[in-house]
Protein backbone atom coordinates (compact mmCIF):
# COMPACT_ATOMS: atom_id res chain seq x y z
CA UNK A 1 0.00 0.00 0.00
CA UNK A 2 1.30 3.47 -0.88
CA UNK A 3 2.46 5.66 2.03
CA UNK A 4 -0.08 8.29 3.22
CA UNK A 5 0.20 11.47 1.22
CA UNK A 6 2.11 9.89 -1.66
CA UNK A 7 -0.78 10.38 -4.09
CA UNK A 8 -1.05 14.03 -3.07
CA UNK A 9 2.68 14.53 -3.58
CA UNK A 10 2.49 12.79 -6.95
CA UNK A 11 -0.28 15.15 -8.06
CA UNK A 12 1.69 18.18 -6.91
CA UNK A 13 4.53 17.09 -9.19
CA UNK A 14 2.57 15.64 -12.08
CA UNK A 15 0.19 18.40 -13.16
CA UNK A 16 2.55 21.41 -13.01
CA UNK A 17 5.32 19.20 -14.43
CA UNK A 18 3.18 18.12 -17.38
CA UNK A 19 2.30 21.75 -18.07
CA UNK A 20 5.94 22.85 -18.03
CA UNK A 21 7.01 19.89 -20.16
CA UNK A 22 4.24 20.49 -22.70
CA UNK A 23 4.98 24.19 -22.91
CA UNK A 24 8.71 23.55 -23.37
CA UNK A 25 8.05 20.98 -26.11
CA UNK A 26 5.77 23.38 -27.97
CA UNK A 27 8.33 26.17 -27.69
CA UNK A 28 10.94 23.85 -29.23
CA UNK A 29 8.51 23.38 -32.12
CA UNK A 30 8.59 27.18 -32.56
CA UNK A 31 5.11 27.67 -31.15
CA UNK A 32 4.70 31.25 -29.86
CA UNK A 33 4.87 31.52 -26.08
CA UNK A 34 1.21 32.60 -25.62
CA UNK A 35 -0.05 29.71 -27.75
CA UNK A 36 2.35 27.27 -26.09
CA UNK A 37 1.06 28.17 -22.62
CA UNK A 38 -2.58 27.94 -23.67
CA UNK A 39 -2.13 24.64 -25.51
CA UNK A 40 -0.16 23.14 -22.63
CA UNK A 41 -2.94 24.10 -20.22
CA UNK A 42 -5.52 22.43 -22.49
CA UNK A 43 -3.35 19.32 -22.60
CA UNK A 44 -3.16 19.08 -18.81
CA UNK A 45 -6.92 19.59 -18.47
CA UNK A 46 -7.61 16.86 -21.03
CA UNK A 47 -5.20 14.42 -19.41
CA UNK A 48 -6.73 14.99 -15.98
CA UNK A 49 -10.22 14.52 -17.42
CA UNK A 50 -9.30 11.23 -19.08
CA UNK A 51 -7.64 9.98 -15.91
CA UNK A 52 -10.57 11.01 -13.72
CA UNK A 53 -13.14 9.46 -16.07
CA UNK A 54 -11.16 6.24 -16.29
CA UNK A 55 -10.74 6.05 -12.52
CA UNK A 56 -14.44 6.80 -12.09
CA UNK A 57 -15.47 4.03 -14.47
CA UNK A 58 -13.21 1.51 -12.73
CA UNK A 59 -14.55 2.48 -9.31
CA UNK A 60 -18.25 2.53 -10.21
CA UNK A 61 -18.14 -0.67 -12.26
CA UNK A 62 -16.35 -2.49 -9.41
CA UNK A 63 -18.83 -1.49 -6.69
CA UNK A 64 -21.97 -3.61 -6.87
CA UNK A 65 -23.30 -2.32 -3.55
CA UNK A 66 -23.63 1.43 -3.97
CA UNK A 67 -23.02 2.18 -0.28
CA UNK A 68 -20.72 -0.44 1.20
CA UNK A 69 -18.45 -1.67 -1.61
CA UNK A 70 -15.02 -0.07 -1.74
CA UNK A 71 -12.24 0.40 -4.29
CA UNK A 72 -8.76 1.64 -3.48
CA UNK A 73 -8.88 4.24 -6.27
CA UNK A 74 -11.74 6.02 -4.48
CA UNK A 75 -9.35 6.95 -1.70
CA UNK A 76 -6.31 7.53 -3.87
CA UNK A 77 -7.47 9.46 -6.92
CA UNK A 78 -9.05 12.43 -5.07
CA UNK A 79 -5.73 12.96 -3.28
CA UNK A 80 -3.89 12.80 -6.60
CA UNK A 81 -6.34 15.13 -8.34
CA UNK A 82 -6.78 17.88 -5.76
CA UNK A 83 -3.47 19.58 -6.71
CA UNK A 84 -4.83 19.87 -10.25
CA UNK A 85 -7.52 22.32 -9.14
CA UNK A 86 -4.95 24.43 -7.31
CA UNK A 87 -2.63 24.40 -10.33
CA UNK A 88 -5.51 25.10 -12.71
CA UNK A 89 -6.41 28.39 -11.01
CA UNK A 90 -2.91 29.57 -11.88
CA UNK A 91 -3.09 28.03 -15.37
CA UNK A 92 -6.36 29.83 -16.07
CA UNK A 93 -4.80 33.11 -15.02
CA UNK A 94 -1.76 32.42 -17.20
CA UNK A 95 -4.03 31.72 -20.18
CA UNK A 96 -5.94 34.92 -19.46
CA UNK A 97 -2.65 36.84 -19.36
CA UNK A 98 -1.36 35.30 -22.58
CA UNK A 99 -4.59 35.77 -24.53
CA UNK A 100 -3.76 39.47 -24.54
CA UNK A 101 -0.50 38.70 -26.32
CA UNK A 102 -1.74 36.59 -29.23
CA UNK A 103 -1.49 38.02 -32.73
CA UNK A 104 -3.35 41.29 -33.00
CA UNK A 105 -2.83 42.22 -29.35
CA UNK A 106 0.89 42.93 -29.18
CA UNK A 107 0.40 46.65 -29.81
CA UNK A 108 -1.57 47.09 -26.60
CA UNK A 109 0.54 47.85 -23.52
CA UNK A 110 0.65 44.87 -21.15
CA UNK A 111 -1.64 45.34 -18.13
CA UNK A 112 -0.25 45.43 -14.63
CA UNK A 113 -0.41 42.22 -12.63
CA UNK A 114 -3.08 43.70 -10.37
CA UNK A 115 -5.22 44.83 -13.31
CA UNK A 116 -4.82 41.46 -15.03
CA UNK A 117 -5.77 39.61 -11.84
CA UNK A 118 -8.85 41.79 -11.39
CA UNK A 119 -9.96 41.22 -14.97
CA UNK A 120 -9.33 37.50 -14.59
CA UNK A 121 -11.46 37.27 -11.45
CA UNK A 122 -14.28 39.28 -13.02
CA UNK A 123 -14.30 37.00 -16.06
CA UNK A 124 -13.67 33.64 -14.40
CA UNK A 125 -14.98 34.10 -10.85
CA UNK A 126 -17.43 31.21 -11.23
CA UNK A 127 -14.64 28.87 -12.29
CA UNK A 128 -12.38 30.05 -9.46
CA UNK A 129 -15.18 29.44 -6.94
CA UNK A 130 -15.80 26.02 -8.49
CA UNK A 131 -12.14 25.08 -8.09
CA UNK A 132 -12.05 26.45 -4.53
CA UNK A 133 -15.10 24.36 -3.64
CA UNK A 134 -13.44 21.27 -5.10
CA UNK A 135 -10.41 21.78 -2.85
CA UNK A 136 -12.08 23.08 0.32
CA UNK A 137 -15.35 21.10 0.30
CA UNK A 138 -15.40 18.17 -2.12
CA UNK A 139 -11.92 16.87 -1.32
CA UNK A 140 -12.46 16.74 2.48
CA UNK A 141 -15.81 15.04 1.90
CA UNK A 142 -14.32 12.49 -0.49
CA UNK A 143 -11.19 11.81 1.55
CA UNK A 144 -12.39 12.08 5.16
CA UNK A 145 -16.09 12.50 5.79
CA UNK A 146 -17.32 9.49 3.77
CA UNK A 147 -15.36 7.01 5.92
CA UNK A 148 -15.18 4.49 3.10
CA UNK A 149 -18.87 4.67 2.18
CA UNK A 150 -20.32 5.50 -1.23
CA UNK A 151 -17.36 4.72 -3.49
CA UNK A 152 -19.84 3.97 -6.27
CA UNK A 153 -21.22 7.51 -6.17
CA UNK A 154 -17.74 9.03 -6.11
CA UNK A 155 -16.82 7.00 -9.18
CA UNK A 156 -19.89 8.24 -11.04
CA UNK A 157 -19.10 11.84 -10.12
CA UNK A 158 -15.54 11.46 -11.42
CA UNK A 159 -16.95 10.46 -14.81
CA UNK A 160 -18.48 13.93 -15.10
CA UNK A 161 -15.06 14.98 -16.41
CA UNK A 162 -15.74 13.12 -19.66
CA UNK A 163 -16.94 16.32 -21.35
CA UNK A 164 -13.74 18.26 -20.62
CA UNK A 165 -11.57 16.99 -23.54
CA UNK A 166 -14.22 18.21 -25.98
CA UNK A 167 -14.17 21.59 -24.26
CA UNK A 168 -10.40 21.76 -24.66
CA UNK A 169 -10.48 20.72 -28.32
CA UNK A 170 -13.09 23.38 -29.03
CA UNK A 171 -10.90 26.00 -27.38
CA UNK A 172 -7.92 24.98 -29.50
CA UNK A 173 -10.01 25.18 -32.67
CA UNK A 174 -11.14 28.68 -31.71
CA UNK A 175 -7.57 29.71 -30.91
CA UNK A 176 -6.62 28.84 -34.48
CA UNK A 177 -9.83 30.32 -35.92
CA UNK A 178 -11.29 26.96 -36.96
CA UNK A 179 -14.62 27.50 -35.24
CA UNK A 180 -16.58 27.27 -38.51
CA UNK A 181 -15.20 23.88 -39.56
CA UNK A 182 -17.00 20.54 -39.56
CA UNK A 183 -14.66 19.29 -36.85
CA UNK A 184 -15.74 22.11 -34.56
CA UNK A 185 -19.40 21.27 -35.11
CA UNK A 186 -18.86 17.55 -34.53
CA UNK A 187 -16.92 18.38 -31.40
CA UNK A 188 -19.82 20.55 -30.25
CA UNK A 189 -22.22 17.63 -30.70
CA UNK A 190 -19.92 15.41 -28.65
CA UNK A 191 -19.77 18.06 -25.93
CA UNK A 192 -23.55 18.41 -25.90
CA UNK A 193 -24.08 14.66 -25.53
CA UNK A 194 -21.38 14.03 -22.93
CA UNK A 195 -22.41 17.03 -20.86
CA UNK A 196 -26.04 15.90 -20.87
CA UNK A 197 -25.22 12.32 -19.92
CA UNK A 198 -22.34 12.85 -17.50
CA UNK A 199 -23.27 16.11 -15.79
CA UNK A 200 -27.06 16.53 -15.98
CA UNK A 201 -28.61 13.05 -16.14
CA UNK A 202 -25.93 11.83 -13.74
CA UNK A 203 -27.89 13.07 -10.72
CA UNK A 204 -31.21 11.32 -11.49
CA UNK A 205 -29.15 8.19 -12.18
CA UNK A 206 -27.49 8.39 -8.76
CA UNK A 207 -30.89 8.68 -7.09
CA UNK A 208 -32.19 5.76 -9.16
CA UNK A 209 -29.17 3.60 -8.27
CA UNK A 210 -29.65 4.30 -4.57
CA UNK A 211 -33.36 3.55 -4.82
CA UNK A 212 -32.72 0.27 -6.61
CA UNK A 213 -30.33 -0.77 -3.84
CA UNK A 214 -32.85 0.09 -1.12
CA UNK A 215 -35.99 -1.08 -2.94
CA UNK A 216 -37.35 2.44 -3.44
CA UNK A 217 -38.80 4.17 -6.47
CA UNK A 218 -37.01 7.19 -7.89
CA UNK A 219 -39.63 9.52 -6.42
CA UNK A 220 -39.29 7.97 -2.97
CA UNK A 221 -35.53 8.46 -2.76
CA UNK A 222 -35.43 12.20 -1.88
CA UNK A 223 -37.71 11.63 1.10
CA UNK A 224 -35.56 8.74 2.32
CA UNK A 225 -32.36 10.80 2.35
CA UNK A 226 -31.25 13.36 4.94
CA UNK A 227 -32.10 16.90 3.76
CA UNK A 228 -28.42 17.85 3.62
CA UNK A 229 -27.83 15.19 0.93
CA UNK A 230 -30.62 16.58 -1.24
CA UNK A 231 -29.34 20.11 -0.71
CA UNK A 232 -25.83 19.07 -1.74
CA UNK A 233 -27.13 17.33 -4.86
CA UNK A 234 -29.19 20.39 -5.78
CA UNK A 235 -26.19 22.67 -5.27
CA UNK A 236 -24.12 20.49 -7.60
CA UNK A 237 -26.85 20.11 -10.20
CA UNK A 238 -27.90 23.77 -10.43
CA UNK A 239 -24.78 25.09 -12.23
CA UNK A 240 -24.80 22.07 -14.54
CA UNK A 241 -28.34 22.93 -15.65
CA UNK A 242 -27.34 26.55 -16.16
CA UNK A 243 -24.31 25.65 -18.25
CA UNK A 244 -26.24 23.04 -20.22
CA UNK A 245 -28.89 25.62 -21.06
CA UNK A 246 -26.15 27.87 -22.45
CA UNK A 247 -24.77 25.00 -24.51
CA UNK A 248 -28.22 24.27 -25.94
CA UNK A 249 -28.74 27.93 -26.77
CA UNK A 250 -25.44 28.03 -28.63
CA UNK A 251 -26.32 24.83 -30.50
CA UNK A 252 -29.73 26.21 -31.45
CA UNK A 253 -28.21 29.41 -32.80
CA UNK A 254 -25.84 27.40 -34.95
CA UNK A 255 -28.65 25.16 -36.22
CA UNK A 256 -30.85 28.14 -36.99
CA UNK A 257 -28.11 29.98 -38.86
CA UNK A 258 -27.12 26.85 -40.80
CA UNK A 259 -30.68 26.04 -41.83
CA UNK A 260 -31.38 29.55 -43.11
CA UNK A 261 -30.27 29.66 -46.75
CA UNK A 262 -30.60 33.43 -46.82
CA UNK A 263 -28.20 33.98 -43.93
CA UNK A 264 -24.79 35.40 -44.86
CA UNK A 265 -21.74 33.31 -43.95
CA UNK A 266 -20.35 33.92 -40.47
CA UNK A 267 -17.97 36.85 -40.34
CA UNK A 268 -14.40 35.92 -39.44
CA UNK A 269 -13.00 37.05 -36.15
CA UNK A 270 -11.45 40.45 -36.25
CA UNK A 271 -7.67 40.15 -36.04
CA UNK A 272 -7.88 42.37 -32.97
CA UNK A 273 -10.57 40.31 -31.26
CA UNK A 274 -9.56 37.72 -28.71
CA UNK A 275 -11.61 34.55 -29.24
CA UNK A 276 -12.24 34.54 -25.49
CA UNK A 277 -13.47 38.13 -25.31
CA UNK A 278 -16.93 38.02 -23.69
CA UNK A 279 -19.75 38.40 -26.19
CA UNK A 280 -23.51 37.90 -25.96
CA UNK A 281 -22.86 34.20 -26.63
CA UNK A 282 -19.88 33.86 -24.30
CA UNK A 283 -20.43 31.82 -21.19
CA UNK A 284 -18.44 29.47 -19.01
CA UNK A 285 -18.77 26.09 -17.37
CA UNK A 286 -16.41 23.61 -15.79
CA UNK A 287 -13.67 22.58 -18.10
CA UNK A 288 -13.94 25.96 -19.73
CA UNK A 289 -16.79 26.26 -22.16
CA UNK A 290 -18.30 29.48 -23.37
CA UNK A 291 -18.68 31.58 -26.47
CA UNK A 292 -16.49 32.53 -29.34
CA UNK A 293 -18.07 31.63 -32.66
CA UNK A 294 -19.66 28.51 -34.11
CA UNK A 295 -21.50 26.84 -31.28
CA UNK A 296 -20.96 29.75 -28.95
CA UNK A 297 -20.23 27.28 -26.15
CA UNK A 298 -16.49 27.41 -25.61
CA UNK A 299 -14.68 29.80 -23.33
CA UNK A 300 -12.14 30.04 -20.55
CA UNK A 301 -10.25 28.45 -19.02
Amino acid sequence: MAPPGSALAAGLLFFPGLFLLGRAALRRLRCPEPHAAILAARLVSSVQAVMASTAGYIISSSCHHVIDDQHWLAGTYPQFAVPYFIYDVYAMFLCHWHRGRVKGHEVAPPPSLRAAAGAYLRKDMLMVLHHAAMVLVCFPVAALWRQGKGDFFLGCLLMAELSTPFVCLGKVLILYKRQHTVLHKLNGVALLVTFLLCRVLLFPYLYWAYGRQRGLSLLQVPGALPPVYNAAAAALLAPQLYWFALICRGAWRLFRSSSSSSSPPPAPLSPRMDPDTPTPTHHQHPGGVGGGGGWGIYGAP
